[in-house]
């Protein structure tokens, strides 16, 4: 049993903040994500939603048989069949909580369940009720509390208790909520239910830029579990950022007279791992993880830096994890030397992975004479961790022509259904030159919904990230692509995402 100064954390990056847009893990990358959270020493992770799709189930059974320290939560609606296939995925877990939710505001009662509030709470009486005889720890969340009417959701947590709940959670799901507000209506909430006991959690988004603040405030007025996401990924704007949630407990441990068992040394190698394998860029100025948290640009900064760091830095690089020197990698390094340093930025590779990830990295340091972290990274991503289900289409051999005199032209080969298949085209640019002798090759036609393209490094002969993500129909799917030939890697990002569409469709049984 924790102490009355711990606070939980419940991660739900891979299900929160998988639902944000553009977003689409597979098993394989939730898996990753999963072992770098139990690395952190998270409490509980919530894996996914079972009952929503096939690949949600996997990830989540999945994840409950490769993780052993932290409770794997799946979550499910009070119905019956979200119940019962959460338990089921659940069933390999060392330590496994149903997370089952109901709406209780009045807005959300009326117009999305179109129930009346005692329907309702006969909802939680059942639903609490079976997870209950599913799993010993069942979790119940009152969807949009924040606006729910303060008797109605005092006697919703009281029906969700008696059925069996032990965590009740307190959401501000539309980050409606102001913190001192917030702060008042939690305390309020857990002295009316007075149940000795029962851990008090919330759920906190940031539609007003506020889910930080208001988890903050739940913390002072009682709460000893907070919801939250590696970098603040989640639904429209996004999940209250655990790492923000963390460091401000422990850099303010006299304010909150709280703190978590979270190593805080891990957080910088966790943010760039979810970034790296969501797509999803974490802004220079992010608190904490951002490339800017700890650099100092203004010389009356600088001076002060000099003299003492405490003048401009409130917690340490090192106490994140944020790099403080550079281990240059180059032709010249070992095995020992690469796999501690892949090891550093998050990554846990199995040995036929790392053996394989060394002579790539061997490779690249042919071709260009500095290799960054960004590097390593890119190709890790792109060659050793890509887990398309099956590969449909593969780069066999391309070229590419462009000058002033005319119009780019571009000539690829893809190996697909036991064979080859050249065809050529020319574009408005290499890059569309490419993906349009691509198309001539499919037999389905994918829209191009967005394109990103950077380096993974300020050097000039830095690898070239790609990141597409095609829509067919109604399916999307993302693809990345590395390459110290930027033409290249927007080509292997592209049929990633073409493959990762034919997995998807294969799976749903649609033609394509």
């Amino acid at each position: 049993m924790d102490g009355p100064g711990i606070v939980r954390i419940f991660d739900t990056t891979m299900r929160d903040g998988e639902q944000a847009a553009r977003i689409n893990l597979n098993t394989g990358e939730k898996v990753q994500i999963a072992r770098a959270l139990e690395r952190l020493n998270v409490d509980i992770i919530e894996a996914g939603f079972p009952a929503s799709s096939k690949g949600d189930m996997d990830a989540v059974i999945n994840v409950a048989a490769e993780v052993r320290a932290p409770v794997i939560a799946g979550l499910a609606r009070t119905k019956e069949s979200d119940i019962t296939a959460a338990g089921e995925a659940l069933r390999g877990a060392a330590r496994s909580r149903i997370h089952t939710f109901i709406a209780t505001s009045a807005i959300h009662m009326e117009y999305k369940l179109k129930m009346t509030p005692g329907e309702v709470l006969k909802e939680i009486e059942r639903g609490v009720s079976l997870a209950r005889s599913i799993a010993e720890d069942v979790e119940f969340s009152a969807e949009d509390a924040s606006r729910s009417d303060m008797d109605f959701l005092a006697d919703a947590f009281t029906a969700a208790i008696e059925s069996g709940a032990s965590t009740l959670n307190i959401p501000d799901t539309v980050g409606y909520a102001m913190p001192y507000e917030f702060e008042d209506f939690c305390r309020t909430v857990i002295k009316r239910v007075n149940k000795p006991g029962v851990v008090w959690s919330v759920h906190c988004h940031n539609d007003l830029g506020l889910g930080v603040a208001n988890s903050l405030a739940a913390v002072r007025a009682g709460v000893r579990q907070v919801e939250c996401t590696i970098n603040g990924l989640g639904e429209r704007a996004g999940n209250a950022s655990m790492e923000e949630i963390v460091m401000s407990l422990r850099t303010r441990k006299d304010h909150f007279g709280a703190d978590t068992k979270i190593d805080t040394t891990k957080f910088y190698v966790t943010s760039k791992l979810v970034s790296g394998l969501t797509g999803v860029p974490v802004q220079p100025n992010k608190a904490i993880v951002g490339v800017n948290a700890f650099a100092h640009e203004a010389g009356i900064h600088q001076h002060g830096m000099l003299c003492n760091r405490a003048t401009y830095e409130i917690m340490t690089p090192e106490s994140v994890g944020a790099p403080g020197t550079d281990l240059h990698l180059g032709k010249h390094s070992g095995r020992h030397a690469f796999n501690e340093r892949t090891e550093q930025l998050g990554y846990n590779l199995t040995p036929e992975q790392s053996a394989s990830a060394f002579e790539y990295f061997k490779e690249l340091c042919d071709k260009k004479k500095d290799v960054s972290d960004g590097d390593i990274e890119a190709f890790l991503l792109d060659r050793i961790l890509r887990l398309t289900p099956e590969i449909r289409y593969e780069l066999k051999d391309y070229a590419v022509t462009i000058g002033s005199g005319g119009k780019p032209t571009a000539s690829i080969t893809l190996a697909h259904d036991g064979g080859e298949t050249t065809e050529a085209a020319v574009g408005n640019g290499p890059v569309d030159a490419a993906y349009k002798a691509i198309l001539k090759i499919l037999p389905f036609q994918p829209e191009l919904a967005e394109f990103r393209i950077r380096a993974t490094s300020e050097l000039a002969d830095a690898v070239g990230e790609a990141h597409v993500i095609l829509r067919c129909k109604d399916i999307k799917a993302q693809g990345r692509g590395a390459s110290t030939d930027i033409i290249e890697a927007t080509m292997r990002a592209y049929l990633e995402a073409v493959n990762r569409l034919c997995s998807v469709a294969a799976a749903r049984e649609v033609a394509m």
